[in-house]
């Protein structure tokens, strides 16, 4: 993976959208979507099914051709480059259709036949740590496995612009970090990479910067920290009651102190609060002074699922 990396134009994003639209007769899948990211970045896109992330990726991509905006991928387009971008973007699709009776090493060289450099299929398969199934056939890999072996594929042509679609899917946890770990070392070499994902822990980890889409629009652009710093709370506590004492009012539970917002999700209640220490002594006082008994309590950190839910009204693993 060592070929010097190709440097878009001065001033120019290696990834830039612009005023980008697609509509389908029933929906506007994305509607006036304007990103960018630069050389070395990891860009996450994230949004609840039908916000319009898959069809904005697939412009990307060039399987589809916007309505209206510009697309530009290392300085090129789709319309005047193709052949040449084809050459320096790689990709993962969430679920790749590979020949299930080729090998594992025959289905990398394969795809390495497709691209004028790159390293040799022997190198990308230990760099996605396949060196033990290099003989065996696709049929017979684990679906793990076969998530590493898309990601060999996208990385065989050496790209300068990598896209993930979900690139974990079904990987256990210690797969999942070295996958992660790959990124890392992938930005660290100067790629950028767009990366859709449905783990939370994932966006925060290897993105510089999320885009969350719902309804065909960006409606949250920032670095993980600055999402989660823009909730203004620190902490969420989620609490339930007992069935055969009733309800509480959001309202009620708003003038706690130290709440900043409510929210009710599946029969739980869940605060955005400033000051985790007074919070939660002034819910336990009014859960009592009300003879509600609390049959959960838990709190965490402020995250990026707290932002996402907080934008969308879901969560993202729910769709």
């Amino acid at each position: 993976m060592g070929r010097p990396i190709l440097v878009p134009h001065p001033g120019r994003s290696v990834l830039a959208l612009r005023n980008l639209r697609k509509a389908y007769p029933d929906v506007v899948a994305v509607d006036g979507v304007d990103l960018e990211a630069g050389r070395g970045e990891c860009l996450g896109l994230l949004g609840p099914n039908g916000a319009g992330k898959t069809t904005t990726i697939e412009i990307c991509e060039g399987l589809i051709a916007p309505d209206s905006g510009t697309v530009e991928l290392l300085g090129m387009t789709w319309q005047r480059d193709a052949a040449a971008l084809r050459q320096r973007i790689g990709i993962q699709l969430q679920e790749t259709q590979l020949s299930e009776k080729l090998t594992v090493t025959e289905t990398v060289t394969l795809f390495r036949s497709f691209y004028h450099r790159g390293p040799h299929a022997a190198d990308v398969i230990a760099l996605v740590q396949l060196d033990e199934k290099k003989n065996s056939r696709v049929g017979g890999l684990s679906g793990g496995q076969k998530q590493r072996l898309a990601m060999a594929c996208a990385l065989v042509g050496d790209p300068d612009l990598l896209f993930l679609d979900e690139p974990t899917t079904g990987l256990d946890p210690q797969a999942r970090r070295q996958v992660w770990d790959l990124v890392q070392r992938l930005k660290e070499s100067g790629r950028t990479i767009i990366l859709t994902t449905h783990y939370m822990d994932e966006a925060e980890r290897l993105c510089d910067n999320v885009a969350i889409m719902d309804h065909g629009k960006i409606i949250a652009l920032g670095t993980p920290r600055e999402l989660i710093a823009s909730l203004g709370a620190n902490h969420v506590v989620e609490f339930a009651l007992d069935a055969e004492n009733g309800a509480v009012s959001p309202e009620q539970l708003s003038s706690l102190h130290g709440v900043l917002g409510v929210r009710q999700e599946a029969g739980r209640y869940l605060l955005s609060v400033s000051e985790l220490h007074r919070s939660v002594p002034a819910l336990l006082e009014f859960v009592a002074g009300a003879r509600a008994g609390l049959s959960e309590l838990r709190t965490h950190s402020a995250t990026l699922e707290d932002v996402f839910v907080s934008m969308t009204g879901r969560r993202l693993r729910d769709e």
